[in-house]
């Protein structure tokens, strides 16, 4: 999902299409609540469901996402303690963080003093 965002992005596509699942639409939520992306819907496709994102640009064409990196692989799980949580970017980008009361940036972590695994980073 990560990749065909940046992908899109770099293209300066409207729209990016990939295969549904909740944890996917879940990122979508954080990255529409932080402003990064306009909206995406689920919709129906021959089998399953399609998670359909509109990008958002500036008024001069800037890309509102300018880099997105996964952070936490199969290979290597990272993750971080409510007392050590990234700030990317030195607060100005946000990390998504699984945790067990589901997916968060790392401010709503520090609010309610949760640590988990470290999904991406987005700035």
């Amino acid at each position: 999902m990560l990749t065909r965002l940046r992908n899109a992005s770099a293209a300066k596509h409207e729209t990016v299409d990939m295969p549904y699942s909740k944890f996917k639409a879940n990122i979508a939520e954080i990255l529409k609540r932080e402003g990064y992306i306009k909206d995406f819907s689920a919709k129906e496709a021959k089998v399953g469901q399609t998670l359909e994102v509109t990008l958002k640009y500036g008024p001069n064409g800037e890309r509102s996402i300018q880099g997105i990196k996964r952070i936490s692989k199969p290979g290597l799980r990272r993750y971080a303690k409510s007392d050590a949580l990234p700030m990317p970017l030195g607060g100005l980008g946000i990390a998504i963080i699984s945790t067990s009361s589901g997916l968060m940036t790392q401010k709503e972590c520090l609010d309610r003093g949760i640590g988990g695994e470290i999904v991406a980073y987005v700035w």
